[in-house]
C-alpha cells in the first residue's frame, strides 16, 4: 500500500517505543524510511528493541520521561542537535493497573494521569513549540484505549485518556493555523507485552467477547499510525479512530470484581 520510501528524509519520536505497541511503530516507520527516534525511561529496553530495529534502518534512543518537562526539553535538544528537525511525534507511551475505582489509593490515580494525561500534554507542547510551529508543518499521533462506554475496572486510564482524546480535539483546532495535523488511534486488546501487568484469569477466553473474535496485532496499531501521519490523511485532523475488531460496539470485555470499600490499598 504504501511505496518503500514514503517516510524518507521524515524524522519521528515514538514514546514507549522500546516495546509492544511503540516497537512495532516504530518499525514501520523504518522500513518506510524515516528516521526514528525511541524513547523511554528504561535505557536497557532501549537498547534492546535498537538491537532488532537498527538493521531495519536508521533509529535512535532517547531516555526519556514524559512526566518530566525538563527530560524533555533535552530529548528535544538532543534531536535538534543530531537531526535539525522533527516531523511526527508519536504519543504511545503510558501505563496502568486493573482495579475496582473504589481500590484505586490516590497514589496510583495520581500516576496514570501524570503518565497518560500529563505526560501526553508535556510532550505535545514541547514539541510543538521546539519543532512543528516553527516549521509551520507537523504530525502528532496519541495512541489512547477503548474508551467509548467509559472503562470500568480502569477508572484512572479511562479519565487520563479521555482527557488525551479532547485534548486532540482542542489541539486540532488551535494549531491548524500552524499545519499540525493531530489524531487519536483507540487500540482495543492487543496481543503486545502491554498484556503481561494484567492476571491470566482476567484476560482467559477475552477472544470470545470480541466481535471478530480475536484480539489485535501491534503490527495493526502501526498501519493505523503510518497512514494517519502519511500525506493520505492530509485532512483528517482531531479525530479518533478505534481499532478493536468491533470491541467498542458489543458488550462488556471482562468481569468487574466484586469488592467492599475496606478492601482498598
Amino acid at each position: 500500500m504504501y511505496q518503500p520510501n514514503l517516510f524518507a528524509g521524515k524524522v519521528v519520536l515514538v514514546s514507549g517505543g522500546g516495546s509492544g505497541i511503540g516497537k512495532a511503530i516504530a518499525k514501520q516507520y523504518l522500513q518506510l524510511g524515516a528516521t526514528v527516534y525511541i524513547a523511554s525511561r528504561k535505557l536497557e529496553k532501549l537498547e534492546n528493541a535498537l538491537k532488532e530495529l537498527s538493521p531495519i534502518g536508521d533509529c535512535r534512543v532517547l531516555e526519556l520521561n514524559i512526566r518530566d518537562v525538563e527530560s524533555i526539553q533535552v530529548a528535544a535538544k538532543q534531536i535538534k542537535e543530531q537531526s535539525g528537525r522533527l516531523d511526527i511525534l508519536v504519543n504511545n507511551a503510558g501505563g496502568q493497573f486493573p482495579s475496582a475505582a473504589v481500590l484505586i489509593a490516590p497514589k496510583g490515580w495520581n500516576a496514570v494521569i501524570e503518565t497518560n494525561l500529563t505526560g501526553t500534554w508535556l510532550m505535545s507542547q514541547t514539541f510543538a513549540m521546539e519543532f512543528f510551529m516553527p516549521q509551520k508543518d507537523g504530525i502528532i499521533v496519541n495512541i489512547i484505549a477503548n474508551i467509548v462506554r467509559g472503562f470500568p475496572g480502569m477508572a484512572h486510564t479511562g479519565a487520563a485518556r479521555a482527557g488525551v482524546e479532547n485534548l486532540t480535539k482542542t489541539l486540532a483546532v488551535e494549531w491548524a493555523p500552524y499545519h499540525i495535523r493531530i489524531n487519536a488511534i483507540a487500540p482495543g486488546i492487543i496481543l503486545s507485552t502491554g498484556l503481561d501487568q494484567y492476571p491470566p484469569e482476567l484476560l482467559k477466553g477475552i477472544e470470545a467477547k470480541i466481535p471478530m473474535k480475536r484480539l489485535g496485532g501491534t503490527e495493526e496499531v502501526g498501519h493505523l499510525a503510518l497512514f494517519l501521519s502519511s500525506p493520505l490523511s492530509n485532512y483528517i485532523t482531531g479525530q479518533t479512530m478505534y481499532i478493536d475488531g468491533g470491541q467498542s460496539l458489543w458488550g462488556d470485555v471482562w468481569e468487574i470484581p466484586d469488592f467492599e470499600p475496606k478492601d482498598r490499598i
